[in-house]
Formats: structure tokens, sequence, C-alpha cells
């Protein structure tokens, strides 16, 4: 795949399906909580589908923190990515049967085998290549663009089927997707070396896998009985796994670079947070407030959550390009992810102002392309930050822990789905304007802060650029 190793193709159609799966069900999973149980739907309120969809989508990317504990220790990245695979295939089907527990079923294992697949498959890819090959970070996004054609073409196959045919049969399309998905990972395994297939080996499998279980039937407990207070647990823990990795770095140059990673976590986590209002708010607001038509067609809302990724495509091998062309000369880490956070404050500036012409004009519907040129910054934000935050923790991570580190990195990934979730909530409650105003003004802050912050962080980064 353009000088890369071979391996990159077998893990860039796994993810293609994987995300196919993930960003089918998620560009109906909104639309169908809300819609009414007359029209097939579960028939929640708003601030109850947002605070689902939120703390669903948050815990997928935070149990990639065990998922990478299990692959560094018990199974290896490799198996990982299959038996999450697995999984994620199951949940999918179990959202296909018309029942609210088997919904709530295929939740939770989207949540297990993404957990396992998710920051499993990215460690591989940085095993495809050595620290200062110059390709790495182009490898990671030509991965990307994998993650974003099945991101592409899963909202007008499951949207399609979703909102014109059931819900059930978008749901269930994707559940086809994650088993095409299996059957080419497995075929091409061979591929991939000897790339995942390291761990650390246990003195007791058996403890481990006790351990994990009990820790998992606590964060349950935990989250059952003090559901009220969730945001304080979820700062008290991420809090203690930043404590555990400081305390895993074996000299000074471990340490400051895992202080650089906690530095990249919290500005991700804020990018995240305003990035992923695109399946529920956005998704939203094109229902109610825009015009979905096209020479007066009708198409579904859900059809804007691939302008997203249609534009990573289309601008993905630019960036790939520039990065390889400026080699050493590039921007910095920390200053592209400066550089994500302008864009995603630039998109949201836009869609500010799409709410305030629907609100000018007594909630009107506005021009699709307000949504489109948001989408479309937003995009670029992206692929300012989300493939170089990948690249970034790989080069930075000790290699006993890179699994672990991944994990990590998606946790900053969960906890801005879960604030996502949090600020979606709020749609009914505030004027829109005002809503996805102040999400413009604290990205643009984070970006302005972030400025400042760029020197210090590549001096913790220690050598790493």
């Amino acid at each position: 795949m353009g000088g890369h190793p071979k391996g990159l193709t077998t893990l860039f159609f796994t993810e293609f399906w994987e995300r196919f799966s993930y960003y089918g069900m998620r560009a109906i999973l909104t639309l169908f909580m809300v819609a009414k149980v007359t029209d097939g739907g579960l028939g929640l309120d708003v601030a109850a589908a947002a605070a689902i969809y939120g703390f669903y989508t948050a815990a997928v990317f935070f149990m990639g923190i065990p998922g990478g504990w299990v692959a560094d220790r018990l199974l290896g990245q490799r198996n990982a990515v299959l038996y999450g695979g697995i999984l994620i295939a199951m949940g999918h089907y179990s959202l296909a049967i018309d029942s609210r527990p088997t919904f709530y079923a295929g939740l939770v294992l989207i949540v297990l085998g993404t957990g396992l697949l998710k920051p499993n498959i990215s460690a591989i890819v940085g095993q495809l290549y050595s620290a200062d090959d110059n390709r790495r970070d182009a490898g990671f996004s030509i991965f990307y663009m994998g993650i974003n054609m099945g991101a592409f073409f899963a909202p007008l196959v499951c949207g399609t089927l979703g909102e014109r045919i059931g819900w059930h049969w978008g749901f269930g399309a994707a559940g086809v997707g994650m088993t095409l998905g299996l059957v080419q990972y497995v075929l091409g395994g061979s591929r991939l070396g000897n790339a995942g297939t390291l761990r650390e080996k246990p003195e007791d499998a058996g403890l481990l896998w006790g351990k994990l279980t009990l820790g998992v039937l606590a964060l349950v407990a935990v989250f059952y009985f003090l559901w009220d207070y969730r945001d304080y647990v979820l700062l008290a823990g991420t809090i203690g796994v930043f404590w555990s990795l400081l305390r895993q770095g074996r000299d000074p140059v471990e340490r400051k670079r895992v202080w650089a990673i906690i530095a990249f976590f919290v500005f991700a986590m804020l990018f995240w947070a305003g990035f992923e209002q695109a399946g529920s708010s956005l998704t939203l607001f094109a229902r109610n407030f825009t015009e979905n038509s096209v020479f007066g067609w009708q198409f579904p809302a859900s059809y804007y959550q691939s302008v997203n990724p249609l534009g990573i495509l289309a601008l993905a091998p630019l960036f790939a390009w520039l990065w390889v062309r400026w080699g050493k000369t590039q921007p910095s880490s920390p200053a592209k992810f400066m550089f994500g956070l302008i864009f995603l404050s630039l998109g949201f500036f836009v869609i500010t102002g799409a709410a305030f012409v629907s609100a000018q004009g007594g909630n009107s519907r506005v021009s699709p392309m307000w949504l489109i040129g948001g989408y479309v910054l937003h995009t670029i934000g992206e692929l300012c930050l989300s493939p170089v935050g990948l690249s970034t923790v790989t080069k930075l991570a000790p290699q006993r822990l890179v699994g672990s580190m991944m994990g990590v990195w998606f946790l900053a990934t969960s906890l801005g789905n879960f604030i996502g979730g949090r600020i979606a909530g709020l749609f009914e409650a505030f004027p829109l304007p005002q809503l996805f105003g102040a999400v413009c003004l604290t990205t643009g802050a984070s970006a302005f802060i972030l400025f400042f912050l760029i020197k210090p962080i590549r001096n913790l980064m220690g050598g790493v650029h």
C-alpha cells in the first residue's frame, strides 16, 4: 500500500468494516431513541436519549483501558482485535432484535468488543514502523482513511435502511459489516508478521482474569450506586489512571513523556467534547431545523454524518503528503493539536450562525450548507489532531505499555463523549445560538492556552517530535 508495510492493508480494511458498523449504528442511534414507539423507536425525550448516547459512546472508548491491559498481559494485541470484533458483531445483531432488553444488551456487547479492538489495532499499526520511520504519521493518516471510508458509507447504508425501512434493519446491516471485517482480518493475518503478538508473560493468568472481572463488576456497582455523582467518579478515576501511569515510569525520561501524554489527553478531551456533537445535538439540529433536500429530493438527516468522513477521504492524502514532504520541519505535535482546536472552534462559529438564522426566522429551516460548512472545518481540525495523537502516543509510550497507553488515549475520547452527551442534553433547555456559541468559545480558548504551552510540552516529550 503506497510503499508501506503489507500489514497496513489488512488493518486498513479491518478498521474499515469496524467503523462501518460503529458509525452506521451511531448515525441512527439518537434518532431511534427519540422516535415515537408507534414509529418503532424507544420514545425517549431528548435529555434521556442524550444521556444514554453520551454514556454509551464514553463507555465505548473508556473500555480501551482494560482492553489494552488485557492485550498487554493476557491475549496480545492480535487476539484482542479478533475477540473484540466477534463481540461487536454480536452486539449489532442484538440491536437488530426488536426488544428493549436486547437493545441494552447490544450496547454492552459493543462496548466490551470495542474496548478490546480499538486501542489494540492502533497499537499494531504503530508496531509496523520503527520509531524513527518518517512514514509513520503518513501510515496513520492512511489508516485513518480506512476508518473514514467505513464511516462514509455507513450512514448511507444504515441510515437509509433505518430511517426509510426500519430501525432494526439499519442495526442489522452494521452487524453484517463487522462480520465481513472479521473474515478479512483472519484471512489477511499473515501479512502482519510479528506485529501484535508481543505481550508480557503473566505469572498467574487466572489471577489476572479474576482481578479484571472483579474490577469490571466493581466499576458497574460504583456507577449504579453513585450515578448522581458520576461526574466526580469519572474525575477521580481519571486522576487515578494518571497516577498509576506515572508510577510505572522507570526513569525521568519515561515519566516526562507520560506527563506529555497527559497534556495531550486534556486538549484531546476538549476537542472530542465538541466534535462528538455530530451524533447528538447536530443530528437533532439537522432533523428539526435544516432543509434536508437537494433539487427537491428529500434525504434522511443521518446523511450529514457522511460529510465528515468524505472530507477525510478527500483531505487525508493531502495531509499525509504534507507530513512526509515537510519531514522533520513539519509542525510539532502540540502545534498540530492547537490547529485542530482552532478549526473545531471555527466550525462551531458557522453552526452558531445557522442556529441564529433559524431562531430569527422563528425556528425556520436553514440551508444544508451551514452544517456542511461546519463539518468541513471540523474535518480539517480532526486531521490535525486525531491521527497525529495516535502516532504521538505510540512514540511516547514505553513499548511494554503501548496497549495500556493507547487505552489512555482513548479515555480522552471517552470523557469527551461523556461531556458531549451532557452538552447535547441541553438541546431543548437552552437557545441553540447560546449552546453552540459556548462550544465555539470554549474550544477557541483552549487553542489560545495551548499556544503558550507548545514549548513546555515539547520539552516533556524528550526528543520525540
